[in-house]
C-alpha cells in the first residue's frame, strides 16, 4: 500500500531531508585522503543530533553505524572502520539518513579524495545526471518506469551499466516504503505517481558490468569485476505540477 502525505508530514520529512542534505554537503568538503571513514561516520552522527534529527541507519536491520561509506568499487552499504582510510584518487560514496518528528529522510552522493582519474570523474558526472534525468520524469500521471528508464537509458548512452539488486524506494513514516523504484525499466509501466507520495530516487552505476558481491561483513556491496561505482539519491515529494526535491541543503 502506497501512503499518500499530508502537507504536514511532507513538512517534517523536509525538515529530516534538509539535516541530511546539509551533513552531507559538510561531510563532501571534509573527505580527503587521510580521513578514516570510521572518522566521517562520527561527524554524521553529531552534526545531524545538532541539527535535531535522530540518525536513520544507525541500528537498522543491525546496522551498525550513521552513515554509509563505500569507496571506488564498493556501491552502498560500506560500514565505517578506523583502518579504512581514505587515500589521493579515491571517489567516497555517502549515504546518509535522518528522521524528524517520526519521518524519514534519505539521500546520498559521491565525493572525489583529491586527484581523481577522468574515468572516475565522467562516473560521478553521469550518475549525477542520471538522478536528475530520473527526477525530470516525476510527475502526477507519470510512472515509475518512466522514472526508472530515464536512469538506465543515461547510464547506456555513456557506456555504463546500472545495478540491478538495490532500489529506489517510497518514504515517509518507514525508511522504506512502496512502491520499489529500480534503475532500469519499461516507460509506461508500473505504478501510476500522485501527489502526495514520497520517494527516494538513488541511481548506482558502474563503469564496467553491473553484477555485484556482498563482502564478509554481510553489508558491503562491491561490483563483481573490481570496476568503479558511484551512487547519488534525493528524496523528492510529487507535487501537483512536477515535484519537490526535499533533501536540498537550503
Amino acid at each position: 500500500m502506497i501512503d499518500l502525505k499530508t502537507p504536514r508530514e511532507i513538512a517534517s520529512m523536509r525538515a529530516a531531508s534538509r539535516a541530511v542534505a546539509q551533513t552531507l554537503g559538510l561531510l563532501k568538503k571534509i573527505v580527503r585522503p587521510g580521513v578514516s571513514t570510521a572518522e566521517l561516520d562520527r561527524f554524521a552522527e553529531r552534526k545531524l543530533r545538532e541539527l535535531g534529527a535522530v540518525p536513520a541507519f544507525l541500528g537498522y536491520r543491525g546496522y551498525p553505524a550513521t552513515l554509509c561509506v563505500s569507496i571506488n568499487e564498493e556501491i552502498v552499504h560500506g560500514i565505517p572502520s578506523e583502518k579504512r582510510i581514505v587515500r589521493e584518487g579515491d571517489i567516497v560514496s555517502l549515504d546518509l539518513g535522518a528522521v524528524c518528528e517520526g519521518f524519514y529522510g534519505d539521500a546520498a552522493l559521491t565525493a572525489a579524495a583529491g586527484n581523481i582519474s577522468g574515468q572516475a570523474r565522467r562516473l560521478m558526472e553521469v550518475t549525477e545526471l542520471s538522478l536528475a534525468r530520473a527526477l525530470a520524469e516525476i510527475k502526477p500521471g507519470a510512472r515509475i518506469g518512466d522514472v526508472s528508464n530515464a536512469v538506465e537509458r543515461c547510464a547506456a548512452e555513456n557506456g555504463m551499466s546500472v545495478v540491478r539488486e538495490f532500489t529506489g524506494h517510497g518514504i515517509g513514516r518507514k525508511l522504506h516504503e512502496e512502491p520499489s523504484i529500480p534503475n532500469f525499466g519499461r516507460r509506461g509501466a508500473g505504478t501510476v505517481l500522485k501527489a502526495g507520495m514520497t520517494l527516494a530516487v538513488e541511481p548506482m552505476l558502474c563503469f564496467g558490468r553491473p553484477e555485484i558481491l556482498i563482502k564478509n561483513d554481510g553489508w558491503t556491496a562491491v561490483s563483481a569485476d573490481g570496476s568503479l561505482a558511484a551512487h547519488y539519491e534525493h528524496t523528492v515529494a510529487v507535487t501537483e505540477d512536477g515535484f519537490e526535491i526535499l533533501s536540498l541543503e537550503v
